[in-house]
C-alpha cells in the first residue's frame, strides 16, 4: 500500500499528463508496491480535484467486462472510472485528435438511471427496475501512461476513461432483450469489430449491478440521473486523425465520431 503523499504524487502524474497529451511512465514502475486499493484511490483523487474544480460527476463506466479482456489483464472482476460532464461529446461531432494521448473507440451500451441503486445485494432485477432507458453509446479511451500497463495502472487511471458519446433511439430496459442487442464498429468504410451485449458479463445489466454492489462497499451510491455505461462488447478499435468511428447498433440506430 502507497502513503497519502505517494498516491497524491501518482495523481499529479497523471493529471499532467492529461493535461499535456503525453503518456507518462507506469504507476507500476514509479510505485512498484502499488495495490489496487491504491489505484482506485488514485482514481478518486484525480476525479475529486476536477469537481472542485468546477467539474460535474454525472456517472461511472464499468471496464474489463469480458472474460477476454480480465485474462489479458490477469483479473476476475471488472474495473470502474468516473465520467465528469466535460467528457461529453455530441453525436457526429469532428473531435480534436491531439485531445488525447492514444485514442481509442468502444460499443457499449449506457443506462440512464431514473432511481438510485446502492449495494450490496443489487441483483439484475433492481438495475432493470432502477433504469429509466437505455442508449447506444460510443466510449472514447485514452492511455495516459504508456504501454505495458498493468491493471493497477489503468484503474489508477481512470479506468481509461476518456469520452462519452450517446445516441440513437433510446429504449426502455424491459422494451428490448438487451443481451442480444447487437454493435458494428467501422472505422472509415471497414468494419473492424461486432459484438453483442451478451458480451458484457452474460447481461450488460449485470455490469450495473457489478458497479452498485462495488461502490456500495464505500458507501457510494448511483445516483438518478447518472450515466453508467456498463463495459464495451467489441475490442477497442484505435483511431487516426483523420478516422471517423461509426457505432451501428441495428434497430437501436448508429452513432458516430471524427478525430480531426
Amino acid at each position: 500500500m502507497l502513503s497519502d503523499a505517494d498516491r497524491n504524487k501518482a495523481a499529479d502524474i497523471l493529471m499532467n499528463a492529461e493535461k499535456e497529451r503525453k503518456q507518462a511512465v507506469q504507476l507500476t514502475k514509479t510505485f512498484p508496491d502499488i495495490a489496487i486499493e491504491d489505484s482506485y484511490a488514485i482514481s478518486s483523487i484525480v476525479a475529486m480535484r476536477k469537481i472542485a474544480a468546477g467539474a460535474k460527476l454525472i456517472g461511472h463506466k464499468v471496464g474489463l467486462t469480458s472474460k477476454a479482456m480480465q485474462r489479458s489483464s490477469q483479473i476476475d472482476e471488472p474495473d470502474y472510472g468516473h465520467l465528469l460532464d466535460y467528457m461529453m461529446i455530441a453525436d457526429g461531432a469532428k473531435v480534436p485528435h491531439e485531445n488525447f494521448c492514444l485514442p481509442r473507440v468502444e460499443v457499449e451500451l449506457a443506462f440512464i438511471l431514473g432511481d438510485a441503486l446502492k449495494g450490496p445485494g443489487v441483483g439484475l432485477t433492481d438495475v432493470l427496475r432502477a433504469t429509466e432507458y437505455v442508449v447506444p453509446a460510443l466510449e472514447i479511451v485514452d492511455a495516459r501512461l504508456q504501454d505495458p500497463r498493468k491493471i493497477y495502472d489503468t484503474v489508477a487511471d481512470n479506468g481509461a476513461a476518456a469520452g462519452i458519446v450517446v445516441g440513437g433511439r433510446p429504449v426502455g430496459p424491459l422494451d428490448v432483450d438487451l443481451r442480444w442487442v447487437g454493435g458494428i464498429m467501422y472505422r472509415n468504410s471497414e468494419i473492424e469489430e461486432t459484438g453483442v451485449a451478451a458480451g458484457v458479463l452474460g447481461h450488460p445489466a449485470l455490469g450495473v449491478a457489478w458497479l452498485a454492489n462495488k461502490l456500495g462497499v464505500h458507501g457510494v451510491g448511483l445516483e438518478p440521473g447518472h450515466i453508467i455505461l456498463a463495459g464495451s462488447f467489441t475490442r477497442v478499435v484505435f483511431a487516426k486523425k483523420g478516422d471517423t468511428l461509426h457505432g451501428d447498433f441495428g434497430e437501436l440506430g448508429g452513432i458516430a465520431v471524427q478525430f480531426v
